[in-house]
């Protein structure tokens, strides 16, 4: 979690008590109550905390996929390498056997 998130989400909790406060004293209601002001810094408290929950879970899932395809180029070169190594075998091979037969027809 970088620090811009936190002072993000500071700043959401502190407009949504500013807001609430405001809002409540503009319809000239006893802003003396908290629990209006209370519920709404909890809800968007609750709001931010949700989406760097998700945040943190989507950079998860990233370096998890990150570390899958550094595996699988890794086998995929491993695997080709073995491929090259036995096609150079079989091709060795198969020449060998050309030149022998070539050399039987030649005779």
């Amino acid at each position: 979690m970088e620090t811009r998130d936190i002072v993000f989400s500071v700043v959401m909790v502190v407009s949504a008590f500013v807001l609430t406060y405001e809002w409540l004293g503009r319809f000239k209601y006893s802003p003396a109550n908290s629990l209006i002001v209370l519920s709404a810094i909890v809800m968007v408290g609750a709001l931010a905390a949700m989406i760097l929950s998700v945040d943190m879970r989507l950079r998860r899932i990233e370096e998890s996929i990150d570390s899958r395809d550094r595996s699988m180029r890794i086998s995929l070169q491993s695997v080709e390498e073995n491929i090259d190594h036995r096609m150079n075998e079989v091709t060795g091979v198969v020449e060998d056997a050309l030149e022998s037969f070539n050399r039987r027809n030649y005779r």
